[in-house]
């Protein structure tokens, strides 16, 4: 596995011409989030779209009902590690596996499994740039049906810091070295957007970089040179420690590999995000920019 910078992103080009190395790993991670009467969303694996056309070789993992806590109270939280690397185990994962995701959709359902991954310091893994659709348009070969890795056996760790929970974020309002970053929509950040968590705005003295504003218009991501701007604006790059949030921890993590990507040394995901945030009344929010 040779030319890959350990920075989160591979070319169609680079994987297609690695598709026959045997501890290669390639996994959709394809989830659709349906408009729902009960919130904002309901979660709907992506694994018929898996089936009807998939990368060669690739196998599925379902993010929602396979890599999440089942106990947490809510829809995405990183499970216990040794679940964690249970499932990703019998997944076929092992510790010489180099693992690439992508999805059909939002590139954010592969980069959350980036920063599992890595927040388990497995560091042997990448995110597919522009996804399912950079590789159809290019003309590359896809399958049909299932494909299943042979199991595999994997221990991991935790890294500290990797996550924050809610009253590391509370610490952190009014803190000069923490920049609370908003993954979300600018609608959803200032209050305007008709789809929110129960409680409109975003927790009090976070700024915002939206997800989407991390691509470009094929889906694919947009060069350091223009990312950087978008981070510098909103005082990322200099604070000492960054924490991205989101509604459910899943687009922070685009944000997330954006900054690593830019070299930031200390970044961390609110996996709770606003799904817990709001369900604590005394927990400060603001609305507007």
């Amino acid at each position: 596995m040779h030319a890959y910078d350990g920075r989160g992103l591979v070319s169609t080009a680079w994987l297609a011409g690695r598709l026959a190395d045997p501890a290669l790993r390639v996994f959709d991670v394809t989830v659709h989030l349906r408009p729902s009467t009960s919130g904002p969303y309901a979660i709907e694996p992506g694994r018929a779209d898996y089936e009807g056309g998939h990368i060669p070789g690739a196998a599925f993992l379902d993010l929602a009902n396979d890599l999440s806590d089942p106990d947490s109270g809510l829809s995405f939280t990183m499970p216990p590690v040794e679940r964690f690397a249970a499932a990703l185990g019998a997944a076929g994962i092992g510790p010489e596996s180099f693992v690439v995701a992508y999805a059909a959709g939002s590139p954010m359902w592969a980069t959350r499994l980036w920063w599992m991954l890595r927040a388990c310091g497995f560091d042997r893994a990448a995110v597919l740039d522009g996804g399912l659709a950079k590789w159809r348009e290019e003309g590359r070969p896809i399958e049909t049906g299932e494909v299943r890795y042979p199991p595999a056996r994997l221990t991991l760790s935790p890294c500290v810091g990797a996550w924050a929970d809610k009253e590391t974020v509370l610490a952190g309002i009014g803190n000069g070295e923490v920049c609370t970053l908003n993954a979300l929509s600018a609608s959803a950040h200032s209050g305007d957007s008709p789809v929110n968590y129960e409680r409109k705005g975003h927790i009090k003295g976070s700024r915002n970089v939206p997800y989407a504003a991390l691509l470009n218009a094929d889906g694919t991501w947009r060069g350091e040179g223009e990312l950087r701007p978008l981070f510098e604006a909103v005082g990322a790059l200099g604070r000492r420690r960054v924490i991205c949030y989101c509604g459910g921890g899943i687009s922070a993590t685009m944000d997330a590999l954006a900054l690593i990507r830019l070299g930031h040394p200390d970044v961390a995901v609110y996996d709770g995000s606003m799904s817990e945030w709001v369900r604590d009344p005394e927990a400060p929010m603001e609305t507007g920019d």
